[in-house]
């Protein structure tokens, strides 16, 4: 983080290509910055970030909004899980 991201308050994950997750419930997750989507099924999506990968479980799974940088997943997530690479 720079010291103009600190001097305004600039949240890191805006500034730089860390991924944000947000889970509410246990039916909507969001992906902010996320790099790739390596696999999706109905019942498992596999999602590349910068610092590893994101393994979302459950079943009648959907990518509802898509844009280059956020994912929003909905249905019945079980698990989340992370890899992060060495």
């Amino acid at each position: 983080m720079s010291k103009f991201d600190k001097l305004f308050d600039i949240p890191e994950e805006l500034s730089s290509d860390i991924a944000k997750i947000t889970i509410l419930g246990f039916n909507r997750l969001l992906i902010e910055n996320y790099k790739a989507i390596l696999e999706y099924q109905d019942f498992f999506i596999r999602i590349k970030m910068s610092e590893g990968l994101i393994n979302i479980n459950g079943f009648e799974l959907l990518m509802n909004e898509m844009t280059k940088d956020d994912l929003i997943i909905t249905g019945n997530i079980e698990s989340v899980d992370f890899e992060k690479y060495e």
